[in-house]
């Protein structure tokens, strides 16, 4: 064997260790994208059945007292005649504390009535989100005499 005769092969195992490092930096990588995109939806769904049990709750609010269905209005203000009832009012502050707002008009719920028809619309918005979310319940809200 003369010394030329590996000369061709001088580095190559090293090129191979480096572009396995780069195959398994760029799955590295690759995972922890995934894991940001999975907690991203883990805690959107969060959101979203939090805003689902909230309309759920004042539309049962609004069948447990139908002769003062007017009483639960809320405008996109978030004052209306709801603030003068106690379970209303609370409800309100649960939607407030419960969901997230990147500033104070965004997670402001309305309800609104139209004869026997509840439409409730809840809205939120994360830190840094370019859009707002929307969870809307349409209800009906009968009397016995109905």
């Amino acid at each position: 064997m003369t010394p030329a005769s590996g000369r061709g092969e001088r580095g190559v195992m090293l090129i191979e260790a480096l572009i396995g490092m780069l195959i398994f930096s760029l799955g590295i990588l690759a995972l922890m994208g995934m894991q940001a995109t999975a907690m991203r939806a883990t805690i959107d769904s969060k959101y979203r059945s939090e805003a689902s049990f909230l309309a759920n709750q004042i539309v049962g609010i609004l069948w447990s007292d139908p002769a003062n269905i007017a009483d639960y209005v809320v405008d996109a203000s978030g004052s209306g005649t709801c603030t003068s009832t106690t379970a209303c009012s609370a409800w309100l502050a649960d939607v407030r504390a419960k969901l997230p707002a990147d500033s104070a008009n965004d997670n402001i719920p309305v309800v609104t009535i139209s004869g026997r028809t509840a439409t409730v619309t809840i809205n939120w918005k994360r830190k840094g989100d370019s859009s707002a979310s929307q969870h809307q319940v349409i209800a009906q809200i009968l009397r016995a005499t109905d």
